[in-house]
């Protein structure tokens, strides 16, 4: 007997591998599933511009990324003694425009050519809601506390976004004909839009990669993260404290939910390999001293090595030291 309605996921018409290098861009969900990547060791770059919610934000990130221009004081603004982009996430934020310009100038060149190169990207969205400047009609990544007088908020429509992302879609396969796109929608809940307004909200971001999808096909793929969370997941114990943000236990389901569909065969084998060695490097022995230990330890160095040989792009040379310090504190 079934307790919980499980989403079918279609077979999806490309894969992720080791030798793919992967953008994540958008909300707070690009980061948690781009850690995973990343913990996996894949090659990935996570938010270049730090999270982002809105569809138009994010698509004004992808174009600089594909024209970098330098940023420069006249793009930044201070409040509070603190330098800040209307562009980035305040992560990027720093007591002196210098600090603030060189952070976003470094990460604009490294992701800007990461992007050329990149085989994936990974879209995830958070709202349909944006918020304009009222001083010039911008529409803004982040509103850094700033009062609320400042800006108009409104919900973008489905057509809006569409008719945003198609030139945007084809201007990156002119850079990179290669490069396949994987949206989804995240089941974060914006809840301070009120329960109503964020189901509107879902809805426009679900109808518009939709249609994106349907206009193309072999190069545009969706993950329902959303709707794991919503139906696979709908209980309470899959969220975090605030009850809207998904928990460690849901983001590791719907990675694993992403893994069985978006892996090829030959990578869910290396990563089920390096799940094992990761377990081994993390164990902690009642014995340390012990030559049972000492011959465990050795037998991971054995596979590290294996492994990153097997898989050039495979980098875990932090984690070799690492086990080749624990069997020098042995000997």
């Amino acid at each position: 007997m079934e307790l919980y309605t499980r989403i079918l996921l279609p077979k999806a018409r490309f894969s992720f591998s080791y030798e793919d290098r992967v953008v994540m861009m958008g909300s707070c969900f690009a980061e948690n599933i781009g850690r995973k990547l990343e913990e996996n060791k894949f090659s990935v770059d996570i938010n270049p511009f730090g999270t982002l919610y809105n569809p138009a934000s994010v698509a004004e990130g992808l174009r600089m990324l594909l024209r970098p221009e330098r940023f420069t004081p006249g793009d930044l603004f201070q409040h509070e003694g603190i330098y800040h982009s209307f562009t980035h996430h305040s992560r990027f934020s720093a007591p002196s425009e210098e600090e603030c310009l060189g952070h976003i100038n470094s990460r604009l060149s490294e992701s800007s050519d990461f992007l050329r190169k990149a085989t994936r990207l990974v879209i995830t969205l958070g709202t349909a809601f944006v918020y304009r400047l009222k001083s010039d009609g911008r529409i803004v990544s982040n509103c850094h506390k700033l009062p609320e007088k400042m800006f108009d908020r409104q919900r973008l429509s489905t057509q809006e976004i569409v008719e945003d992302w198609k030139p945007l879609l084809l201007a990156l396969w002119e850079q990179n004909p290669a490069l396949k796109i994987l949206f989804t929608v995240s089941p974060i809940r914006h809840w301070k839009d009120g329960a109503h307004e964020n189901q509107l909200s879902k809805a426009t971001l679900l109808l518009a990669t939709d249609a994106l999808r349907k206009d193309y096909p072999d190069r545009i793929a969706y993950f329902p993260a959303y709707e794991i969370l919503m139906d696979e997941l709908r209980d309470y114990r899959f969220y975090a404290d605030d009850m809207l943000h998904p928990s460690p236990l849901a983001i590791d389901y719907i990675w694993g939910r992403f893994t069985e569909n978006f892996l090829s065969t030959d990578t869910s084998a290396i990563l089920k390999e390096w799940g094992d060695i990761q377990k081994a490097i993390n164990h902690k022995p009642f014995q340390p001293d012990s030559e049972a230990y000492k011959r465990f330890i050795l037998q991971t160095l054995l596979k590290m090595e294996r492994i990153s040989e097997k898989n050039p792009s495979f980098d875990i040379a932090k984690e070799i030291e690492y086990v080749k310090a624990k069997m020098r504190i042995c000997q």
